[in-house]
């Protein structure tokens, strides 16, 4: 026969064996009006065919009547309502049905592995995780003999070269740091040296040659490479006066840009971004602005604890404080009336301008001398508290992480508990560590939300809102692990109602005891939530 012929036979053969051996021809999510979300076509086919056959599927189900297929003269739909969605699979008439019910409950346990919720926004933000997903199930129209822990570790393509490369650069990254650290002290005390002895500090040497000082610059440099642990970032360096064509320490050159280039990116932070503050400064930064009156005062409290997982409050230290802003002078001669109903035994420490005696007899907070007034427009800490406790009844929020090892991995119970009825906690975020490798956790039941971060490995199990109306919670989930890997377990939150219940109710004038408008604002933020 002729080549011809031969092409033509070619073809026939392919089309007979799509059309009588091949069982699946895509898969589908879609709206209960045959709106398609996320479509995969395990068969050569055009978007308006299988859009067609999609749109034509509700309009064959007969209402009232459950079934689990429809059948049309060439395709038949197997399908699984899932609240306002359907699960749909396309397949030829000749298909086992028994094998296709099978796959589809696979595809159906498979959608909420990767969406939180079974919404068409949800679905269509990780379409792409559930085709990759979808192959994993079926190759070439047949189901793969696969379960749903298989289609999680193959989907996850987890590589130990890719283990042992994070841990050669974690390791380079801690080498750069400490290298780091030991320069910068190295050039602080060289700057000291120099200031004992009456000389010019040394500064950065570049391109064969040595710089100049920059005096009180180096200073903040330094400290600020030493110290990046603390919240407060020194100011950005004046240029100095003059023109110089030497490089200085204080100057925005070229050499100090680069220096601090490579400072951030071995990991080092040096001037302020939202990326290295704390959870608390990050909170506060992005906080609504309030209502202020002309003399407002801000009441912030910070904790850290460190707790036991198998109970015991190991230490819990709490710094409070108030600050004092008065915009307006003609109410800078005031008094403060401080309501105290702690009874947990902290410390209160007044500024040393505030008349103590004053404050131990009548919780009025006001200065030494009458005739003096406070400072307008700045921040002035007026009473400040600390409590220190091992005691449990102190705990704000109780966190029992309970990991028990099973024949497949662990199941691990969490659970908190709210003692302060007076407190409301915004924001709640437990965090989980999670071994790595193993994939994502299999979520039982669970009050609130979660997320599952896969590159850090840890489960953020997430709450609005924690009160005296929602005091108690739990979450249950199963994971390959052992019982060590879910600790330590971090709590971050945010309230507006403070702990040690220290107010201020009132604010009057030195002069003639008349009432001023006022406002407050009141947080209470992490420092350090742990339980070990």
């Amino acid at each position: 026969s002729s080549e011809c012929d031969l092409d033509a036979i070619s073809s026939i053969n392919t089309y007979l064996y799509i059309r009588f051996w091949q069982v699946l021809l895509a898969a589908a999510v879609c709206t209960k009006a045959g709106k398609a979300i996320v479509s995969r076509q395990f068969v050569e086919m055009t978007r308006t065919r299988i859009e067609g056959l999609l749109a034509a599927f509700p309009k064959l189900m007969n209402t009232g009547k459950q079934h689990t297929f429809v059948e049309t003269e060439s395709v038949r739909y197997v399908y699984q309502p899932m609240e306002k969605l359907y699960m749909v699979l396309i397949t030829t008439k000749n298909s086992n049905i028994l094998e296709d019910l099978e796959t589809l409950r696979l595809f159906s346990r498979v959608i909420p592995e990767y969406c939180r919720a079974l919404e068409e926004n949800e679905i269509s933000e990780h379409c792409f995780d559930l085709i990759f997903a979808f192959d994993e199930i079926v190759a070439l129209g047949y189901r793969e003999n696969v379960n749903l822990a298989q289609i999680r570790t193959f989907t996850e393509m987890d590589s130990h070269e890719e283990k042992v490369f994070r841990a050669v650069r974690e390791t380079q990254e801690r080498e750069a740091k400490a290298e780091m650290r030991r320069k910068a002290k190295e050039l602080q005390q060289a700057r000291r040296d120099a200031e004992r002895q009456g000389k010019k500090a040394p500064g950065f040497g570049g391109f064969g040659s040595s710089a100049v000082s920059g005096g009180s610059t180096a200073a903040m440099i330094t400290e600020t490479i030493i110290e990046t642990d603390k919240p407060k970032v020194a100011p950005a360096p004046a240029r100095p006066s003059g023109p110089s064509k030497a490089l200085k320490l204080g100057a925005k050159g070229k050499e100090v840009d680069n220096f601090v280039d490579k400072l951030k990116s071995e990991g080092e932070t040096i001037m302020s971004s939202n990326m290295g503050k704390r959870t608390s400064e990050a909170t506060k930064v992005h906080a609504p602005p309030i209502n202020m009156e002309s003399v407002h005062m801000k009441i912030e409290e910070k904790i850290t604890l460190t707790c036991g997982r198998d109970g015991g409050l190991q230490n819990m230290e709490l710094h409070g404080m108030i600050m004092l802003r008065i915009s307006d002078d003609k109410f800078g001669r005031i008094r403060l009336h401080v309501e105290n109903e702690d009874k947990k035994g902290v410390q209160l420490q007044t500024h040393p301008n505030v008349d103590k005696k004053l404050f131990t007899a009548e919780s009025l907070i006001g200065l030494k001398n009458p005739e003096k007034s406070f400072p307008v427009n700045s921040d002035v800490g007026v009473l400040k508290w600390r409590l220190q406790t091992t005691e449990e009844s102190c705990i704000p929020l109780t966190i029992n992480c309970w990991p028990s090892e099973s024949g497949n991995g662990c199941d691990v119970n969490i659970e908190y508990e709210l003692q302060e009825d007076n407190l409301e906690l915004n924001d709640v975020v437990i965090t989980i560590p999670l071994p790595s490798g193993v994939g994502a956790p299999v979520i039982g039941e669970i009050d609130g939300e979660y997320r599952h971060d896969s590159r850090r490995n840890t489960l953020e199990w997430c709450l609005p809102v924690i009160d005296a109306k929602n005091k108690s919670g739990s979450l249950e989930f199963s994971i390959a692990g052992q019982p060590n890997d879910f600790f330590p377990v971090q709590v971050s939150f945010i309230s507006k109602k403070n702990y040690c219940n220290i107010q201020v109710t009132k604010v009057t004038q030195v002069e003639g005891n008349s009432p001023v408008r006022f406002s407050t604002e009141t947080t209470f933020l992490v420092d350090k939530y742990e339980i070990l």
